[in-house]
Parts: C-alpha cells; structure tokens; sequence
C-alpha cells in the first residue's frame, strides 16, 4: 500500500538460511507474516522437501568440523553468537514486539532471556562432559570411561509461543555438545528466528551448524520423521498429531525421539534452562584402556 507520501512501501522478503547462506525456496513460494490484527509485517519464503533434503545435507557436511571443534572454542563461539544478539537487541525487540502485538518491555524481556539462555548453554560446553561422563570401576586392569559425544543431525521444532526464547532454548542444548541442527520456527510467528539467522550469519558460528527453515509444521514433519539422515528430532511443536507422525519416523532408522512440553510462560523460566537436556542429544560411549601403556 503507499504512504502518506505515495511512495510504495517495499516489504521485506526474509530467506531460509541454509549452510551459512541466505537462500530462496526452491519452489519460488512465498507467504505474508502477520501481526495479531491481520497486518502483513512482511513475507517469508517457504521450505519444501527439497530446502529440507538441503539442510540435512548442509547439517551433515558441518558436523564432522564442528564436533572436532573443542569444547573450549565451541563455548567462545556461542558466547560470540550472544554478543551479537547483545549488540543487535534493539533490533529483536523490535521484531518481537511487532510480531507479538506486545508492550516493548515485554518483547524486551524475552530478548534479554534469549541472550541470557545463550550465555547458560555457552557455558556448559566444557562442563557437561566432566559432569555426565564417569570412570567406571571394572574388575580388570583397565580403565573404562564413558563420554557423552553428539549424535548428529538434529531436527529441532519449536512451538509459536514465545517465538525467540524458545527457538535458542531449544538450538543451544543441542549444538553446544557437537550436533549440528535443522530448525522449523514457529510457523505463525517465524520473523524473530529468521532475524536471529541474519544475526548469527555475522558471528563466527560455522556455516551449517545451524540451519533454519520456515514453513507450515503439517507439510515438513512427514520429510522430519521419513529423512534416513536425521540422527534425532526435538519437538516442541506441543500437537500432539504431529508429535505422533516424528515419534514414528524414529522406527524407520532408529532417530532418537525427544518431547518438550512447556507452557509459553515455563519457557521463561528454569525447566528451560535445564543442563539435562544437553543428554537427550549425545550419545553415551565407553572405552576401555589397559593400565600401563
């Protein structure tokens, strides 16, 4: 529609971000992002199959880089991608705030928890092995260890509400042991994660470890649970018919199943900063090594 001065608004169009890279659908498809009252905020492309098969594969290609990177620089690197949303907060406060139809101070607080969640998980990365690891008593000379090390690929989907905190609640437990992660947003209000995208693209977070998707949640579940590469699925999508069709994906090649059920406040609270979901994404192997060599 024009302005007030006849100057035709131009209306942003916002990318999925696939292999660290900014990408159109492949099938050219485009929706309206909407406020509370119907009002076109802005248009975003649409994954399909395809854009799916894409970031598994991009996913997949990360993975062997990033799960050798050490705890110590993946932790540095996460702690980076929060000084980023630090620097750029206004600008998420006001992606949220437009998008949930919300009081500034509110969208303010849910940034300001996003990028304090962050900083929690970055934390943790050279933590969790130490804390969730054991050296095992055995009755011969050896000694056996057992670490947590990452599964793989990993499907993240996230609920509608809130729309930012959930979504890094969600990505940091699972990238911060070495998994690299394709990510369904929410699929009414997908702005403030695909801002996050374009945030972190300038961070020093390798491409692929992170890809992002937008899309309706009906379509690409089918894709999430059939996908022969796909290591393991979050689901915080809280439908109960979609949560179904992910959990029997699992049957096809033994894809770990995980559930998060919170209530839109709970996510702002601390069951959605619990380090135990760091374990829902690793996989427990042990070692044995003879004493003396």
């Amino acid at each position: 529609m024009p302005n007030q001065r006849g100057r035709l608004q131009v209306q942003k169009t916002y990318k999925l971000f696939i292999g660290g890279k900014f990408v159109r659908g492949e099938n050219g498809r485009v929706l309206p992002a909407l406020d509370r009252q119907r009002n076109v905020l802005a248009n975003f492309c649409r994954a399909s199959k395809k854009d799916f098969r894409d970031a598994v594969g991009a996913a997949r290609k990360a993975f062997g880089g990033w799960s050798k990177t050490s705890a110590y620089l993946r932790g540095q690197i996460l702690y980076r991608a929060a000084e980023m949303l630090e620097m750029r907060r206004g600008e998420l406060q006001d992606e949220v705030s437009r998008t949930n139809g919300s009081a500034r101070s509110t969208s303010s607080s849910e940034v300001t928890l996003a990028v304090d969640r962050l900083v929690h998980y970055a934390g943790w990365t050279d933590k969790f092995s130490q804390i969730f690891g054991s050296v095992n008593p055995v009755a011969s000379s050896h000694f056996n260890f057992t670490t947590p090390e990452p599964t793989g690929v990993v499907v993240v989907v996230c609920p509608d509400e809130p729309p930012l905190l959930a979504f890094v609640s969600l990505v940091a437990p699972a990238i911060l042991s070495g998994n690299t992660v394709v990510v369904l947003p929410s699929t009414t209000k997908p702005l403030p994660a695909l801002t996050f995208s374009e945030i972190i693209a300038t961070s020093d977070l390798p491409g692929g470890v992170v890809n992002v998707l937008a899309g309706d949640r009906a379509e690409l579940a089918p894709h999430f649970a059939t996908h022969m590469d796909v290591n393991a699925i979050v689901d915080a999508s809280g439908d109960a018919k979609i949560g179904l069709e992910l959990a029997k994906g699992g049957e096809l090649n033994v894809k770990r199943y995980v559930r998060r059920e919170l209530s839109p406040n709970d996510w702002r609270g601390r069951e959605a900063e619990n380090p135990y979901w760091i374990l829902d994404t690793v996989e427990m192997k042990t070692a044995w090594h003879p004493i003396g060599l």
